[in-house]
């Protein structure tokens, strides 16, 4: 039998604007809610400044041509506007999507040419790929807009180029804005209107556009919000509560935290523009930060660097850490970081294609595991057999099914991939193996494609990542399989942590004591500066098996001791 979430929760039937703001009118706090870390003094936004911004991008908008359900494509790193160009485009009845901005030409002309977005909105940074890519999609450079840092726009400032336009000609005077109101929908139907594209790998193939809808987003962070409140004093600590936004606002991780989660509960947000380590632990010892959420080369970070222990932390209730696995060891050094018992790390789970946060941890347990938690209010999983497609007991391994309102709408223009993915009875087929213990955690084991097949074993690269990252020399590991005559092997690329010394060999032996032989390192072990990843932390594995397989494919393992 399927289980289900202890949590219930009653979801709004509510859009994600009336959610976040309550009404285009009523009256909201003038205090500051959004904040530039580098220059907050300066620039900032309280609640009624971002709707006012909101309303007149969304009027700006519907005045430029934008008609209910066009795609609007922001292309750019995080700044206090990014949020008004989300919220706006949805209020405007619009479609939102976010494009990694550290694309090339070619990746962002395929969101574009996929997406069939109208409008192009790129950071200045990135201006000649963003018309590289909007002509070879065939967008007019009348739809394409410079976006700056967000000092130009608050300074009335922003400058064009050439023949594209600063984004503020789009935005629409206040005296328009005033009389703007987006619409109010409430029947099931117009709650299920896709309002974001967010796109991701999916479990297999080519990238596409995760069709999110103002009910997925409004149940997401009503189930976070419930978890939150399993903490007595949640309502009295939130009036004290301080956020870093140190993730990217195009991914589902860093979107609906500080693009919806923060501003509707009105938590004081501090944005950094781009992620630098040392900046990060200036501002939570600057700003007094009492909630990190991270992902796991920030924690490793954290974990590693000697940085950490020079500045004041004390301000930190909660540390968290999502969209890629964790090792337990390493969350244990991080809490090292405090006294001893004060602070407790946790692992989360989820996907773009659940919108964001599937499995969360009771904010009154202890976790002292690899575990991801318990399922968020209103989910329900199943674990099941790849091979035979049959549920099978809790404590065994299979791929984990989701069904719950935060489940996305389907593929945009994907409807064979759609098919796939869900069944027709609502089950999302994550393609992530995992197990379910006796005390209702979730285990995430691997993705299903990357599992090492060894003499008809399956190793899982994250399990031996884990491992690896207990060796105090080891300040970060990928691991993948590679061929080596017609056989499977796992090989190992780690980087050292700074003035430590370690060959291969210590590496094979450390491994040999903790893990059977079909688990051992027999694929290699080599040393590198850095462990390919991308913005949210995922190790590239494609990028390290082609390195493998230049290296020492279908030929003897270099360094390999078995």
């Amino acid at each position: 039998m399927p289980w289900k979430s202890r949590w219930n929760v009653d979801i709004p039937q509510v859009s994600l604007p009336t959610y976040v703001f309550g009404s285009p009118s009523a009256p909201l706090p003038e205090t500051p809610l959004l904040l530039d870390a580098e220059k907050s003094e300066k620039y900032h936004l309280s609640a009624s400044d971002l709707r006012e911004w909101c309303k007149r991008f969304a009027a700006g908008l519907q005045k430029a041509g934008l008609k209910p359900g066009d795609r609007v494509l922001l292309f750019s790193g995080n700044t206090l506007f990014f949020p008004v160009v989300f919220l706006g485009t949805i209020m405007a009845g619009g479609v939102f999507t976010g494009a990694n901005p550290t694309y090339v030409a070619r990746e962002l002309t395929y969101q574009l040419q996929d997406s069939g977005a109208k409008f192009l909105i790129c950071a200045e940074a990135s201006l000649d790929t963003g018309i590289e890519a909007a002509d070879a999609a065939g967008l007019s450079h009348d739809n394409v807009f410079v976006f700056d840092s967000g000092y130009a726009t608050f300074d009335n400032a922003g400058k064009g180029r050439e023949d594209v336009r600063h984004w503020s000609k789009l935005l629409s005077s206040s005296s328009e804005s005033h009389n703007f109101a987006w619409e109010e929908l409430s029947s099931r139907e117009e709650l299920e209107r896709t309002i974001c594209l967010n796109y991701s790998s999916g479990t297999t193939g080519v990238p596409k556009g995760v069709m999110i809808t103002h009910n997925n987003y409004v149940s997401n962070n009503e189930g976070v919000v419930r978890v939150a409140r399993s903490v007595p004093e949640y309502d009295e600590l939130k009036k004290s509560a301080r956020w870093l936004c140190m993730l990217p606002m195009y991914h589902a991780y860093g979107q609906t935290y500080y693009c919806v989660g923060t501003i509707s509960r009105q938590i004081p947000t501090y944005v950094m523009q781009k992620f630098d380590f040392l900046k990060m632990l200036s501002y939570v010892e600057k700003y007094k930060i009492t909630d990190l959420n991270l992902v796991p080369p920030i924690a490793v970070a954290m974990a590693k660097h000697p940085a950490s222990k020079q500045h004041d932390l004390s301000s930190v209730r909660y540390i968290g850490s999502g969209a890629a696995p964790l090792g337990s060891e390493v969350s244990k050094e991080v809490e090292q970081l405090w006294p001893s018992g004060t602070r407790n790390m946790k692992q989360g789970w989820g996907m773009t294609e659940l919108t964001c946060s599937a499995c969360s941890w009771d904010l009154t347990k202890t976790s002292n595991s690899n575990a991801v938690g318990e399922l968020n209010p209103n989910v329900e999983a199943m674990i099941v057999d790849v091979a035979s497609g049959s549920e099978v007991q809790r404590g065994q391994r299979g791929e984990l099914w989701i069904r719950g309102p935060t489940v996305m709408k389907g593929y945009w223009g994907k409807s064979d991939a759609t098919k796939e993915t869900i069944t027709s009875d609502g089950w999302l087929k994550t393609g992530d193996v995992a197990y379910l213990d006796e005390d209702g955690h979730l285990f995430i084991v691997d993705r299903i494609k990357e599992l090492i097949k060894v003499k008809g074993n399956q190793v899982a690269p994250a399990e031996l990542e884990a491992l690896l990252l207990e060796h105090p020399a080891v300040a970060d590991a990928g691991v993948v399989g590679v061929t080596i005559k017609g056989e499977e092997l796992p090989r190992a690329y780690l980087v050292r942590r700074a003035e430590q010394k370690i060959d291969a060999q210590d590496i094979q032996e450390f491994m040999n004591s903790k893990v059977a032989r079909h688990k051992r390192l027999a694929g290699g072990v080599v040393f590198v500066e850095a462990i390919p990843k991308n913005p949210s932390g995922k190790i590239l594995r494609k990028v390290l098996r082609e390195q493998a397989k230049a290296e020492v494919g279908d030929s003897e393992a270099r360094a390999a001791r078995l």
